[in-house]
């Protein structure tokens, strides 16, 4: 098993040396994974900036004090995949971004569909919002990234349509495999730059939607004959790009 995954806010500008974790992420280091002298930590800033520790001792019941090694910077990954999700009911929003994140996606935009019950208002979407990037956070922790998913502001969907204009492939998935006929499993995919994938709500895209979208040239795919939910798809569809553009290899 690889070692455990903490986040700190910034690196010290000497490099390597003694650091001692602490707040947060120190209380759960000593007194939730009751880490010991010898074992091994990983540091990262979540932006690509990772180090791999020794934990040397403990301060108290909140700070870990390592042995930090070298601090070295993880390239982007190419091509880059975002998707954007239409809010989901409950916290089933908050399951699409802790298993996209944990298979490997790069960037995650809300997208307020016309067909979406839940609505994010005031302080009520602020929340949400900040709940989905601690997910984000969890999840690039708990798998073990040190380069976690960008989760954005809220989008309309003439915001979403500006983001498919400009990238290299743009994909929206569509549940009705008798109207669409090409599977994302078989589309073109370009070995690098952007690559941004839709997915609709649980009442799917409209036309109107599907009108703009295909204006900013986006193509509508199928994932296959089954209808996943919205919750679903996006991670379904991911790790289907993830695999195809060799990613996982």
């Amino acid at each position: 098993m690889t070692a455990p995954v903490f986040v700190v806010e910034e690196f010290p500008a000497h490099g390597s040396g003694s650091f001692v974790l602490d707040g947060p992420e120190g209380r759960h280091a000593v007194s939730v994974k009751r880490l010991q002298p010898g074992e091994a930590v990983v540091l990262t800033d979540g932006a690509g900036r990772w180090a791999e520790c020794e934990v040397t001792g403990t301060e108290g019941k909140d700070r870990l004090v390592v042995r930090l090694g070298d601090v070295v910077q993880e390239p982007a990954e190419s091509p880059r995949i975002t998707v954007v999700q239409a809010l989901p009911k409950g916290d089933r929003g908050e399951l699409a971004v802790e298993t996209m994140t944990e298979v490997g996606v790069d960037a995650i935009v809300p997208w307020a569909a016309s067909r979406c019950i839940t609505q994010w208002k005031g302080e009520r979407g602020l929340k949400a919002l900040g709940k989905w990037r601690a997910t984000a956070r969890e999840a690039g922790k708990q798998s073990r990234r040190v380069r976690f998913p960008e989760v954005a502001d809220a989008a309309t969907t003439k915001q979403v349509a500006a983001l498919l204009a400009d990238a290299d492939f743009a994909a929206v998935l569509h549940s009705d495999f008798d109207t669409v006929s090409e599977p994302l499993a078989t589309a073109e995919l370009p070995a690098e730059g952007d690559i941004v994938l839709v997915v609709g709500p649980e009442g799917g895209v409209s036309s109107d939607e599907l009108a703009a979208f295909r204006a900013a040239g986006a193509k509508p795919y199928v994932l296959g004959r089954s209808v996943l939910r919205t919750s679903t798809a996006g991670t379904a569809a991911a790790a289907l790009l993830l695999g195809r553009t060799g990613r996982w290899s």
